[in-house]
């Protein structure tokens, strides 16, 4: 990757990244690039370019917003390809997963571009996890990623169910701060698309936890490593799939109700401010609450 503050590029730096070899698709191998640029400053406009296929591509224009007072979008379930057997507004019937996916990724394109015209100074996209309705499908992920927005708008993703079941997930996105098999120390169990991860984002500290992993003992470790290294930060936000207090059937009377014994209390003992969940296709919000019985107004 080249960045640069000058759009001809001619104060560009060179960034190496990392190949490793992914899934082959009908007689194509496909890899997962990762490359990391740090030290970037607020209030900037970069421009960048990546190398592909033997030479750089287009210039692409990236503008940091301050760091001191900024907002981010917040989507769930965005789940590229589950609308596979509805039919579309135009009646075309979406009789398997690419009809689906080719439909459901022009509509989420129209909605970041929308919600973009409307809220031209968001910093980053925040999602509450299945970012693809089939795992291990890389025409959703195609799909998902290559919605026009996300060229220039960064995008911080949590592991949702129809994530979890394959490795495509840790092989589309370079999350900070992730957990690996070698950290015996936090990890106890993971799913096939990783595991949980944090970054700070000016004076707010944000963990991202993989929920479709039961053993909250991970969960903690990981919190409590976060916090230890982010002392100063005012606000402290958490996000998973699975929504604990929510009201869609069957979610929240099954692995609902198994996550909110053992994550509830971990969210008063860490002083976290907001929880963000995705998972059941509604919107709600509540007031902070315990597993006490009383009402909790303030």
């Amino acid at each position: 990757v080249k960045i640069a503050t000058k759009a001809d590029m001619s104060d560009a730096k060179e960034v190496e990244g990392k190949q490793t070899q992914a899934v082959a698709i009908e007689g194509v191998q496909y890899y997962s690039n990762k490359a990391s640029v740090n030290d970037l400053k607020e209030n900037t406009t970069y421009y960048y370019q990546v190398f592909q296929n033997g030479k750089y591509q287009d210039v692409q224009k990236y503008s940091t917003k301050s760091f001191k007072n900024y907002s981010f979008l917040y989507v769930g379930d965005p789940q590229i390809g589950a609308s596979s057997g509805q039919t579309s507004t135009e009646g075309d019937a979406m009789k398997d997963n690419n009809y689906a996916a080719r439909n459901d990724s022009y509509n989420w394109n129209n909605v970041l571009n929308e919600a973009l015209e409307d809220h031209s100074d968001v910093s980053f996209l925040v999602s509450a996890g299945d970012q693809v309705n089939y795992g291990s499908n890389e025409r959703e992920y195609a799909g998902y990623l290559g919605a026009e927005a996300l060229t220039s708008l960064p995008v911080a993703t949590t592991i949702g169910n129809h994530d979890s079941v394959s490795n495509q997930y840790s092989l589309h996105f370079n999350n900070p701060n992730a957990f690996s098999d070698t950290d015996i120390n936090y990890v106890h169990g993971k799913t096939k698309a990783g595991t949980d991860y944090y970054y700070r984002y000016g004076n707010v500290l944000f963990i991202v936890l993989d929920t479709n992993n039961y053993n909250c003992a991970t969960h903690e470790n990981v919190m409590k490593k976060a916090i230890n290294e982010n002392k100063d930060a005012k606000w402290r936000i958490v996000v998973f799939h699975q929504d604990i207090y929510g009201s869609g059937y069957d979610h929240s009377d099954s692995d609902g109700m198994v996550l909110r014994t053992q994550l509830t209390p971990l969210m008063d003992k860490y002083k976290i401010d907001v929880v963000m969940q995705g998972h059941d296709h509604t919107y709600s919000r509540t007031f902070q609450l315990e597993g006490d019985g009383k009402d909790h107004t303030s």
